[in-house]
């Protein structure tokens, strides 16, 4: 692959699917994405087992994090990355902050921010209870909730703690720290993801 590009996604699961529970899934997916055309898996982190959020929101979620390598555009990204949770039954009716078996967020991509500067903002300063009732109609870059989630930020850390948020310019290990032991409560590392190797 020529012109790659550093990605970063987040996957979660909170129900079985097909393939098992949500570890398992997990697991699956990240050796479907990294056979993806476009698409290697540069780092993996473990899998972590998280509380639903919010609080009671549902059972407890898997999650993890991949550091990849890819020359496909920002958009084209999400929409592979739309195309394999929909292979595994994930249905976005059922609402934002529902039980789902497959969530694949793209964080990051490169020093992306999209679609500028004032978008990217306002959703990072969106306050939390406007949170829960509006939603981007487009694809925002880095993803603005990012550094609120100590179940995006912990497996990060473990792949790319010194990757540097492009408007922020703090990296992921400041971020998760800022968030204070708060952020990591009821969070248990499982496992690595899969057998593919960290590079």
């Amino acid at each position: 692959m020529e012109n790659l590009s550093f990605g970063i996604v987040s996957l979660g699961a909170n129900l079985p699917s097909a393939a098992g529970d949500a570890a398992r899934t997990l697991c699956d997916v990240l050796a479907i994405l990294h056979g993806e055309p476009d698409i290697s898996i540069a780092a993996i982190s473990r899998i972590w087992r998280t509380p639903a959020f919010p609080p009671g929101s549902g059972p407890e979620y898997a999650n993890a994090a991949a550091a990849i390598r890819t020359s496909l555009a920002a958009q084209d990204l999400l929409d592979r990355l739309h195309g394999i949770e929909a292979r595994f039954g994930r249905d976005r009716s059922s609402g934002r902050w529902s039980a789902r078996v497959l969530d694949l967020d793209l964080i990051a991509l490169d020093d992306l921010i999209l679609p500028d500067t004032a978008t990217l903002r306002h959703w990072m300063d969106l306050p939390s209870d406007r949170q829960r009732v509006l939603a981007p109609d487009r694809l925002i870059l880095p993803h603005p909730r990012m550094g609120d989630r100590g179940f995006v930020l912990a497996p990060l850390s473990e792949i790319a703690p010194g990757w540097r948020h492009p408007l922020t310019g703090k990296p992921v290990s400041r971020m998760l720290a800022e968030l204070g032991p708060d952020a990591l409560a009821g969070m248990t590392p499982l496992a690595h993801g899969s057998g593919l190797a960290n590079a």
